[in-house]
């Protein structure tokens, strides 16, 4: 979102179309047009903020303890809020993890942000940041993961759920791919759902993952929405197994 002016009017209704279906968890990030995503998060969570959970992202260009902190309160201004719910390093930085972290830790004494986490760590990278001082206090680890895309499943989820880390899963539905894929459509009959709504509905099998699916489009939001209300059976589980092989082996992690 923030590409284009022509759409921030499109863009902040899918937002607060979301919000009032009670989907508060926003992600954003200082990357996403160049910082124009942010303003329209910040623009739609106008009176919602006490309801809504705000996610943003530090690039790792800017990773290192001092521009961490500037980066964040640059992120605050955009989003017109005084304090960020939970704060991502977009991806491992050049910059010493060590200072990164030291940097999320002073912004939570700070008050400015309630929680700090990372994006894109794989197992090795998360049992590197828990060797750090103050690394084991990471909340979330934000990667890529859907239905389409199981390999995490293998070691990472499994090694996140040892340790108290939340999974939010970006392009759950494979960057459209699963929307379009067919064999799905028996199940969404079932179920009188959609394709999307079936892929949704299996990561929101596991109580320690979050989906963050984006659509600027207010139907779109509300038909993401009401896959939680699709409950998946042991046959349904059994069909996307055989339909999605669960991963036998390491897969390196995928990003997009």
């Amino acid at each position: 979102m923030g590409f284009s002016p022509a759409n921030r009017t499109a863009e902040v209704a899918a937002l607060r179309a979301g919000i009032e279906m009670g989907v508060t968890v926003i992600d954003t990030a200082e990357m996403y047009a160049s910082g124009k995503a942010e303003e329209v998060v910040g623009e739609a969570i106008a009176g919602w903020r006490d309801t809504v959970f705000l996610v943003t992202k530090v690039l790792p260009s800017n990773a290192s303890l001092s521009s961490t902190i500037a980066a964040c309160e640059r992120s605050l201004r955009r989003l017109q809020t005084d304090y960020i719910d939970l704060y991502l390093l977009h991806w491992q930085s050049s910059h010493p993890l060590a200072e990164t972290v030291a940097a999320f830790e002073t912004l939570v004494q700070r008050g400015l942000i309630r929680q700090w986490g990372v994006s894109n760590f794989d197992t090795e990278e998360m049992a590197a940041l828990w060797q750090l001082e103050n690394g084991a206090n990471c909340a979330v680890n934000q990667i890529y993961y859907s239905l389409g895309s199981r390999g995490v499943e293998y070691d990472l989820l499994p090694w996140q759920v040892a340790h108290d880390v939340a999974t939010m899963a970006y392009c759950p539905l494979d960057e459209g791919g699963l929307v379009r894929d067919g064999r799905l459509q028996p199940l969404a009959d079932k179920h009188n759902a959609t394709i999307a709504q079936i892929a949704l509905a299996y990561l929101m099998l596991r109580p320690d993952v979050i989906p963050i699916p984006k659509s600027s489009k207010v139907a779109r939001v509300i038909e993401n929405a009401n896959a939680r209300h699709i409950v998946l059976d042991a046959a349904d589980r059994q069909l996307l197994d055989t339909l999605f092989p669960p991963p036998t082996h390491k897969i390196p992690l995928k990003s997009s």
